[in-house]
This record gives C-alpha cells, sequence and structure tokens, in this order.
C-alpha cells in the first residue's frame, strides 16, 4: 500500500518535519513491513510559464516546430536567444506539440532541470535556434502516460501567476511510502486505516475521515436494486449491503484536479479521468471499492445474482469470460453488468459521452470474492480489498463521498432523491477475554489498564471486567479479530514487540532426533563425504518409467496417479528413485558435466495391488480431525518407504599428467553400497541376479541377514541411450527404511584389539553358477570367531581349470582379543571354513 503523505497528513498528524523514513519506522513499531519510498524524480528550476507568442517552422523532414516566446517569470539571470523584457525573463524555446495558444499558461523546465528518467534539460541548438528549457508534457512530468501534447494548465484548473514553483504547485513535491499490507489486515489498505494506525504508533491525533452524519449518507429511493443468491458460499449470502447514489449532469471531459492525480500516481494508479479518477481515489482514501455506471446505459434495475451455467460477460479489459455457477454477478435487464467485486463489464462503463452516473457502493462475501478473481485470474484492487474485509459500514460513506466529489469536480448533481439500498444489520461478535490471558499467552505482565486501554485505542468496545474476564466487542473494520488469540495479539502489537523478551524456552529432556532421522543423516552425509553429489528430484513419472525401475521384470505395477499433476506428461508417483536422477543426468550432460556421481534420498509410492486409495473424503480444514478419521486417512495411503539410490556414468578419474581417465564401472556402485552399508550398521550381501533394466551378468541383488533391500548394476545401453546418456551408467537403489529396521540398535564404537592380526589368502575351486557371497558365507562361518575380515580378491576363469568351475580367492584376516594367534591357529581356523564350504559347494583348494 503506497500512501501518499500529503494525503495521510489530511487525517493525522504528521510534523512538518517528518521525513518519509519516520513514518515508515513508526508503521513498523505497529506490526507493518517497510517496502519502499516513492517520490516524483524530478528537481526544478520548473515554473509556470506564459506562452506569449510562436512562429510555426516547417522542417526540411517534414515536421512543423514552433519557435516560442515564453514569459517564465521574474528574472533569475538572462536567458540565451532571448531579451529581458522589463522584470521578466522571456525564453526562446522550441516546442513539437501543437495543442498550445497564444496567452496559454503552461510547465516550463529551465536549464539545470531534471525530468522523471533520469533527462537533464540544458540550453541546446536545435532547429536552427537556441531552445532555453523546454515546454513540458504530463507524461514527461511523470503524471501519466497520456501524451497528447504539453500540459496546459487551464486543464486542470489552474491559473497560477507566471514563475510560479510547478513543482508544488502540481503537487509534484509530494512522497508516498510503501507498506506491506498482510492479508488479515485489509482495513491499512487505505489511506484511512494507515492514519489510524499512525496515531495507534505515535499517539498523534486522528480524524476520522468516515465521520458523517446519518441524515447525509442515506440515498433516496427509487432506484430498484435486488439481491437473489440462491448458492451462498459458507451459508453467507454473496451481498450484505447495496448502497446505488445518482449524479447527474456530470461532464467527464472535466480536468482532474492536479493535486489528485499526483496522489494517484504515488500511489500507483493511473489517472484515467475525472468520473474515474474519483472512484479510485475514495477507494483508496476509504478502502471501499466503488464502480461507477453511465445511468442512461442502464436497463431498468439492478439484481445481484450467481451466474448461470454457460453465461458470459465482457469485462472492462474487452475479453469475453465464460462464466461459473459460483460467480456473483451484477445484472440488468440485459443480463450480466459486472463480475461483483472484481471488474465491472463493458456495456455500462463510464465513458466521453457520460452524463448521468449510478454510483454504486456494495459489501460482498470475502470467498465468493476471492474464488471469482482466481477463477478468472483477473486481480484488481478492488478484489484485492473485497477478499481481506472491508468495514460494512463504509458504504453509505464511501458513495457520499464520491457523490459529493462528482458534483465539485466533475460540474454534477447529486440527485437526493433517487437511488436505493439494500443493508443488513450489521452484528459483530463478543469476545470474551479471560483476566490472565493476555500475560500468559505473550509473556509479559501487562496491566489490566493496559490491556483496556490498547483495546479502546484500535476502536474495541470494552464493558468492565467481572470473574469471566472482558467483554470485547471489535470493531466494524476489524474482521480478524475473532477469538481471545487476536486480541491478544493486539495488545502485544500497540504496547510494542520491544517490551516481549526473546528467550528461548529450554527444550524438554528426551527430545531430538528419531533413531531412524539419525541414520538417514548418516548414510546422506557419508554418501557426500565420499564425493556423491546430492540431487533432490521431483516424485513425478510416467507409468512407462515406473514399469521399468519400479520392478524386476518390468512388469506393470500399481501406481498412483495424481488427480491434479503439476506435468500432464508425469502424472504418477514413482515407485523408483532412478527416473529422477536419470533426468538429473540428462540435465547435467546436455550442459557438458559429463563426469557424474549423484545419489538421492527421498519417498517412494508402491501402492499394493488391488487396493483403491485416496477414496477417504478430506475432512473440513477449520475441524481437527479425531483419532479415528486419522486412522482413515492414513490407511487410505499407499506405503511410502524412503529409498537411497546412487548413479555413476562418465570417469571416476579424469584425466591427468601421469594418468589415464579411469571410468566409473560396477565397482564404483558397489563401493557407494559399502558406504550405505558402514553409514548404515550392517553388512550387506550382494549375489548375482537379473533386473528389466540391468544389463545380464552386471545385475546383483542386495541383501541384509537374507532379507533382500535393494540392487545394484549397470544401465541396459537401450535405457541409457535413451535418457540421452551415451556412455555406461552404473546404479544402486536400496530400501534405506528396511536397511536400517534390521541394523536395529546401531553400536557406535567397538573396544580395538592390541594384539596382532594373523593374514592368510585361500583359492577355491568351485562351479561357475555358484555365487561368490555364498562361498564367503560358508567360510565365516566355519572360521568362527577368530576371523576378523573376509574379502574377494580374485574370480579367476581359464586355463588350468574345467570350463564349468572357477576359483575365488580370499584374503582373510584373523585375531583374537586376549592373545596373539599362532599361524597354526590361524591354519586351523581357515581349514575349518574350507570344510564347510566343501561339504556345501564341492568346493576343493587351488593347487
Amino acid at each position: 500500500m503506497r500512501v501518499p503523505l500529503s494525503w495521510l497528513r489530511e487525517y493525522v498528524e504528521v510534523p512538518a518535519q517528518t521525513t518519509p523514513e519516520d513514518v515508515l519506522a513508526a508503521l513498523v513499531r505497529v506490526g507493518f513491513e517497510e517496502e519502499d519510498v516513492h517520490r516524483f524524480e524530478l528537481s526544478g528550476p520548473i515554473v509556470v510559464g506564459q506562452v506569449l507568442e510562436f512562429v510555426e517552422e516547417p522542417q526540411s523532414n517534414g515536421k512543423t516546430i514552433r519557435w516560442c516566446q515564453v514569459d517564465v517569470g521574474p528574472s533569475t539571470g538572462a536567458g540565451t536567444d532571448v531579451a529581458a523584457s522589463g522584470d521578466h525573463d522571456i525564453r526562446g524555446i522550441v516546442c513539437g506539440a501543437r495543442n498550445f495558444f497564444e496567452g496559454d499558461k503552461v510547465v516550463v523546465s529551465l536549464p539545470g532541470a531534471v525530468l522523471p528518467g533520469p533527462f537533464p534539460i540544458a540550453a541546446r541548438k536545435t532547429y536552427g535556434h537556441v531552445s532555453d528549457g523546454m515546454i513540458a508534457s504530463a507524461r514527461e512530468l511523470g503524471l501519466g502516460e497520456e501524451h497528447d501534447g504539453i500540459l496546459r494548465l487551464a486543464q486542470l484548473g489552474i491559473d497560477a501567476p507566471v514563475g510560479t514553483d510547478a513543482i508544488a504547485l502540481l503537487g509534484l513535491d509530494d512522497v508516498a511510502v510503501d507498506i506491506n499490507v498482510t492479508p488479515d489486515r485489509g482495513y491499512a489498505l487505505s489511506i484511512r486505516g494507515v492514519a489510524r494506525e499512525y496515531s495507534h504508533s505515535t499517539g498523534a491525533a486522528f480524524r476520522d475521515p468516515a465521520e458523517r452524519l446519518w441524515e447525509e449518507l442515506v440515498p433516496g429511493s427509487g432506484f430498484p436494486i435486488s439481491v437473489v443468491d440462491d448458492a451462498p458460499i459458507r451459508g453467507r449470502v454473496g451481498a450484505s449491503e447495496f448502497v446505488a447514489r445518482v449524479v447527474r449532469d456530470v461532464d467527464p471531459a472535466k480536468p482532474t484536479p492536479a493535486w489528485m492525480i499526483a496522489r494517484l500516481t504515488l500511489a500507483g494508479i493511473r489517472s484515467l479521468g475525472i468520473l474515474i479518477d474519483i472512484t479510485n481515489y475514495v477507494m483508496l482514501e476509504l478502502g471501499q471499492p466503488i464502480h461507477g455506471y453511465d445511468l442512461d446505459k442502464l436497463q431498468g434495475g439492478i439484481t445481484v445474482r450467481r451466474a448461470t451455467p454457460g453465461e458470459t460477460i465482457e469485462t472492462l479489459d474487452g475479453k469475453v469470460r465464460t462464466l461459473d455457477p459460483e460467480d456473483l454477478l451484477i445484472t440488468d435487464d440485459s443480463g450480466p453488468i459486472g463480475l461483483a467485486g472484481v471488474m465491472g463489464g463493458g456495456t455500462t462503463e463510464m465513458s466521453d459521452t457520460t452524463r448521468n452516473v449510478l454510483v454504486e457502493a456494495a459489501a460482498f462475501d470475502t470467498v465468493s470474492i476471492a474464488r471469482t478473481a482466481r477463477r478468472h485470474k483477473l486481480p484488481s484492487e478492488a478484489s484485492r480489498r473485497f477478499e481481506r474485509g472491508v468495514d460494512p459500514l463504509m458504504p453509505f460513506v464511501a458513495a457520499r463521498r464520491v457523490a459529493d466529489l462528482m458534483v465539485e469536480y466533475a460540474g454534477g448533481t447529486s440527485d437526493e432523491e433517487y437511488g436505493g439500498a439494500l443493508f443488513a444489520e450489521v452484528l459483530i461478535p463478543g469476545i470474551v477475554l479471560p483476566p490472565d490471558f493476555v500475560q500468559g499467552l505473550i509473556g509479559v505482565d501487562y496491566t489490566a489498564g493496559e490491556i483496556e486501554a490498547a483495546l479502546r485505542l484500535i476502536g474495541c468496545e470494552v464493558a468492565a471486567a467481572d470473574e469471566q474476564g472482558w467483554h470485547v466487542i471489535p470493531p466494524t473494520w476489524r474482521p480478524d479479530l475473532t477469538d481471545k488469540w487476536t486480541l491478544a495479539e493486539e495488545v502485544g502489537r500497540i504496547e510494542g514487540y520491544d517490551r516481549i523478551p526473546s528467550i528461548l524456552p529450554t527444550p524438554p529432556s528426551g527430545r531430538g532426533l528419531t533413531a531412524a532421522q539419525k541414520g538417514r543423516r548418516r548414510v546422506a552425509n557419508a554418501l557426500a563425504a565420499a564425493g556423491l553429489v546430492e540431487t533432490p528430484s521431483f516424485p513425478f513419472t510416467t507409468q512407462e518409467q515406473n514399469d521399468l525401475h519400479g520392478s524386476a521384470s518390468g512388469e506393470p505395477l500399481p501406481s498412483v496417479k495424481l488427480a491434479n499433476a503439476l506435468d500432464g506428461q508425469a502424472p504418477y508417483l514413482r515407485r523408483s528413485l532412478l527416473p529422477g536422477l536419470l533426468q538429473v543426468a540428462h540435465r547435467n550432460v546436455s550442459r557438458g558435466f559429463t563426469d557424474l556421481a549423484l545419489f538421492e534420498t527421498g519417498t517412494v509410492f508402491l501402492p499394493e495391488p488391488g487396493v483403491e486409495y485416496g477414496t477417504e473424503a478430506v475432512p473440513p480444514l477449520a475441524v481437527r480431525p479425531d483419532d479415528e478419521t486419522l486412522a482413515r486417512l492414513d490407511a487410505s495411503l499407499p506405503p511410502q518407504p524412503r529409498y537411497a539410490a546412487v548413479l555413476l556414468t562418465g570417469n571416476r578419474i579424469a584425466k591427468q599428467p601421469g594418468q589415464s581417465p579411469v571410468a566409473a564401472d560396477l565397482s564404483d556402485a558397489l563401493d557407494a553400497v559399502r558406504t550405505i552399508a558402514s553409514a548404515a550398521g550392517v553388512a550387506i550381501d550382494v549375489a548375482q541376479s537379473q533386473r528389466a533394466a540391468l544389463h545380464p551378468g552386471r545385475a546383483g541383488v542386495l541383501s541384509v541377514a537374507g532379507t533382500e533391500v535393494g540392487y545394484v548394476g549397470e544401465l541396459l545401453p537401450a535405457v541409457s541411450e535413451a535418457a540421452d546418456l551415451h556412455g555406461r551408467v552404473v546404479v544402486a537403489e536400496l530400501n534405506l527404511d528396511l536397511v536400517l529396521l534390521l541394523a536395529g540398535e546401531r553400536v557406535v564404537a567397538a573396544s580395538l584389539s592390541g594384539f596382532p592380526a594373523a593374514t592368510q589368502d585361500v583359492s577355491l575351486v568351485v562351479p561357475a553358477d555358484v555365487p561368490a557371497a555364498d562361498v564367503a558365507a560358508a567360510l565365516v562361518e566355519g572360521a568362527g570367531s577368530l576371523l576378523e575380515s573376509l574379502r574377494v580378491v580374485d574370480d579367476y576363469r581359464g586355463a588350468g581349470l574345467p570350463e564349468d568351475a572357477k576359483s575365488l580367492t580370499f584374503a582373510l584376516r584373523f585375531r583374537a582379543a586376549d592373545r596373539t594367534l599362532t599361524a597354526a591357529e590361524a591354519t586351523d581356523a581357515k581349514l575349518s571354513g574350507v570344510a564347510v564350504a566343501q561339504e556345501r559347494f564341492n568346493a576343493k583348494l587351488r593347487d
């Protein structure tokens, strides 16, 4: 909300020496956010001049200029190419406009002035003359976008002495402060509301511009008005109040006063002619949107009703809009003539031919107006105020104020006998404020007197406190005051936020991250520390991607389809993290980043076959669901476990002096799996398997203690090419929630033995189809507690072995907690493991 200070001073005592920054500081103290300070970006000397004479001179370029002699007032020094006449300066000025006459008073920017742009003015030679200044247009002065020629002061009804400072005369020395008004404080979208808040902050005297005698406000009768609302929203009729006044014999060609144009411009409103300017001016002043109709274009009376299916209206912006049955309309006998509270219709708009005006001021339902504005993507200054709630007592005041201004500045006559009004009794529910509630909520020991004074200051009626507390009736302009909590907030705001202590509460013991949250953080931190980059992605994908990556076989599985998807081409929730990682990899490769090591942790959505989800009705937002309702809502959602996935492509080690590039391969994906296992505190086994999206022979299933938790492998070349990734791509994906569940209670640290380890290797010949993980498990089982670690170091197939056999070499490390092992003890443990492998797989020691 932009607030010109000259306008603000009309309703609250703002000292002359107060700067815009001081005003902003005062408004910040009562809860507003400062945005900016707006000024007319121009500086003097800019004065009133009078055109004494001019000569029209055609030019070779086809343009005709005027060489003017302009009196700019008392002499301030000899001009260029002019002669002094008495004690006035006569300046020679070249002007291209032709809409003025000899004797006209105009605005002259003399050398040294700076106009908006910035556009400095200097004496310069042009068209064979030295132009000693510039005769300015309204647009050049920043008074609007119209540029029909230079600004003639007679058009504005101004007759000031020559040489008068035009900046002050036109209100161009005014300044506006800009504040951010939160949605619950719509009353502050007006000069009236901001002036009241400034008064609250500083104690300055406030004069309410809405204080008028009721006898002055009641319009005459005779104009038919009706409200027919068959589809109320939330049980509330769309229009609770409708006031119509008539002003006759207006002259739409009358100039808008310069001070009004300046104020509207500073407030961010473009001047559109005297009739529309007045309605906008009153809206900004009182916060009550106003609409004016050309009375002679109306057919019959006005009816406020809902739209019928398929009905249309052409709004003031020239667009034909198809209406929704929930839209509230202003209609006459011809049909819709306005979207109530949003925008008027084109058929009855005020124009240059308007002679009689019907002024409308109404109170519309906030929800109805907000929905209409959003439905038609038609935000307006009017809907912005209506959807926040306007003062229900203001339509009478605003309609009379518009009529008065049209009489004063548009030459009209108020028809006091013709008009109309429909209104309901305004009832504001009372609120009980318990005696110690404010102190307990805010944390400040306010006295009873301070609480009462704060509530009365903002306009509340406060009855004397009893055992229940104060009985408070909020003012009509504060629809946001609905309960004891909002009243307490007002006391804190008025008494000053600086009184509220900033003390952090002591957190209760035993709180903090859950074991699962700690585990997920450990895994993510470990992967990042290992050099992978976390890349969160949207959880939306296609059914084809879900089928490919969401199951081992690639067969169709049930997926959750969104009813209102952000992207119509990806309307399903993901069953796997890989589609998102592939998109991220594709985006990076397309931008020249070809060496990638990515990971993501996030939820996937795994609906069970045959179960229908999302059928439970959502309860009303204003009512907290009970436990039974929450249980039903939870049951209507599909399982959403959290997964972890990695993707590597390109080079693991870049080419550099003395080092050839090393491409990422399956071993790097396995290293990432081991990193996850170490951070989670589990041992993850890998066994060869097959998966629809993975390369045969380069895919493995991951398991923890015999429970499958994920997979690892290299993507099929066709899958990589479909994602525009032309190199080798290796991936891994695990059910992170399941991994952490199987990890159980995590041992933070283990005791380190002070005795040395004994290391031995063993090579076993086994059938080629026996997984290495199964052989390793047999060795671990047989070796017993002395075996500290085991890893596969070689898988040999070739000369010296049968065609259907392979040689697996394992590195074993033995250690005892209480002594130094002998070589014989280590050998016995190793042979015990070999014996188990021999029993299970017919394994033989390789010669």
